[in-house]
């Protein structure tokens, strides 16, 4: 999903230049005719997503430093591109105070407005990441920095949200790297614990002969080795949160004594001669089945069900496309700024070249991935070029790349001399479906039949936004919805998902 531009202008003409500006520079507008309605797309109890603003600061109802101050007061730090017919010093000082990111003069050229855009873009995703790298060392991270606009999302923060709000034992299940630990760190930040230790704890990594020694601690002697005590995992978490990590890996004796010091509130330290009580909160998880586990006798039933008393499921990133481009810029700001290099942008090609992999990693995966293109890049934008990795595995998924139309007929023609096509002739191959040229009667089918297949896979490619589909298709969106009626796709598409509103008016 692209980037969403807030465009704010009392006159017509100039707000709709800007908004076709933005659209072309490929990011999605959403447009405001005077101060207050701006301020109501920010602020209401409907407000969605904004990236950035560009503002007009004369206008007759609340004028651009109103809005900025009003952006101030409820806490957004969303940046500013104020553009203004007077390009005075005082009028630049004075936007400049009061919070804008960049400043423009009417008319705007569109190669002007397209750096500012850039440069404000970037520097946000940078100073998240930055922001949200400090929070997770300090254990504040919360929910807003989770980076995520997918639907399916909004179920699982809903339910991490409401099990902050209390002590109950969660148990976060998703694959590897999906970022289950980035929602433990979130619940305890947004938890009244946030100023207590958060310690986490990779149970597949523990060596199985000192799982007691690391998890509950031990005194000086206890053991050959033991030079010194050491405290514990759960000891150095009391008081806060102790996340374990991959609990279905831990082995059948110690989850024994696990349960034990969840059951009794203390632990034993090795060697000591009395136990030791604690108050952890427990947040666990795993990218095991850990029914599946119990029933084959690997995970203890009893200690299941203690674990298992608030479950959280974590998408994969497959399930879950809408994020994808927004993780890759803001990793892409974040690797940009520790190698020193200036990227300042990843292209269409690349983001739509990201979206169509299935990503086994999930995030890590797209993070390391990112990393690598940042190392190869030599320009200040990330192209296709820059994920050989990404094309080349996407090339092995989908057989052959997609081709034009006439890069595609002259294929057909040049594997069979004359007319003599075989029964069933190769399919055209696009990167997520195949398009057939025959019936199952083997002969060609009927033109409105591939154009019907056509808008379908092109509304499905661009996920409903219907201007971008009537754009990659060469026709007006007018245009686009009589063939919708015309071909029976009416029922299946009745939203534009740009607006989320009918749009059969048009």
């Amino acid at each position: 999903m692209s980037e969403v531009v807030l465009v704010v202008d009392d006159d017509p003409v100039q707000r709709r230049l800007i908004e076709n500006m933005v659209q072309r520079f490929g990011y999605r507008p959403v447009t405001a005719a005077g101060g207050d309605e701006a301020v109501a797309l920010l602020t209401g109890s409907d407000a969605q997503p904004i990236d950035c603003v560009i503002l007009d600061m004369v206008m007759p109802d609340l004028d651009g430093l109103g809005v900025l101050a009003r952006m101030r007061d409820a806490g957004l730090a969303i940046p500013v591109i104020v553009q203004t017919a007077h390009g005075g010093l005082d009028n630049v000082v004075s936007t400049m105070r009061a919070g804008a990111t960049d400043f423009v003069v009417k008319p705007a050229s569109a190669e002007r407005l397209q750096v500012s855009l850039r440069n404000a873009l970037t520097g946000k995703a940078l100073a998240g990441e930055l922001q949200r790298i400090k929070r997770s060392r300090d254990g504040t991270l919360t929910f807003s920095d989770v980076i995520t606009r997918a639907p399916r999302m909004k179920a699982t923060l809903a339910g991490a949200t409401k099990a902050a709000g209390s002590d109950i034992p969660v148990l976060i299940e998703g694959e590897s790297g999906v970022g289950k630990e980035l929602i433990a760190r979130a619940i305890h930040g947004s938890s009244a614990r946030r100023a207590k230790p958060f310690v986490a704890v990779n149970c597949g990594a523990l060596p199985e002969n000192l799982v007691e020694s690391i998890l509950f601690g031990h005194e000086k002697g206890a053991f050959t080795g033991a030079t010194e005590r050491h405290t514990g995992k759960f000891i150095e978490a009391d008081g806060g949160t102790l996340f374990l990590d991959e609990i279905g890996e831990l082995p059948l004796a110690a989850q024994v004594k696990l349960l034990r010091a969840l059951q009794e509130g203390e632990v034993e330290p090795v060697g000591a001669k009395r136990p030791v009580k604690v108050e952890v909160r427990i947040v666990s998880a795993t990218n095991r089945d850990l029914i599946a586990d119990v029933k084959a006798g690997r995970f203890r039933e009893d200690l299941f069900y203690r674990l298992h008393v608030f479950p959280i499921a974590v998408p994969p990133l497959r399930e879950r496309p809408e994020d994808i481009p927004e993780l890759a810029r803001h990793f892409a700001a974040r690797f940009a700024a520790e190698e020193g290099k200036r990227i300042s942008a990843i292209s269409t090609e690349a983001l739509a070249l990201l979206a169509q992999y299935r990503w086994p990693g999930n995030v890590r995966q797209i993070e390391n991935a990112v990393f690598r293109a940042v190392v190869l890049a030599d320009g200040e934008t990330l192209g296709v070029n820059e994920f050989p990795h990404v094309a080349a595995q996407l090339g092995d998924d989908r057989g052959v790349p997609m081709m034009g139309a006439n890069a595609a007929a002259q294929s057909l023609t040049a594997l069979v001399p004359g007319d003599a096509l075989p029964v069933e002739p190769p399919a055209l191959t696009f990167p997520t479906s195949t398009l057939k040229l025959t019936g199952a009667d083997g002969h060609v089918r009927a033109l409105d039949e591939i154009e019907r297949d056509v808008i379908r896979y092109a509304i499905s490619h661009y996920r409903g936004q219907m201007s971008e589909v009537a754009r990659r298709l060469k026709f007006g969106r007018s245009t686009l919805y009589r063939k919708l009626e015309g071909l029976g796709l009416r029922d299946e598409h009745p939203e534009d998902a740009e607006t989320g509103h009918e749009r059969w008016a048009d």
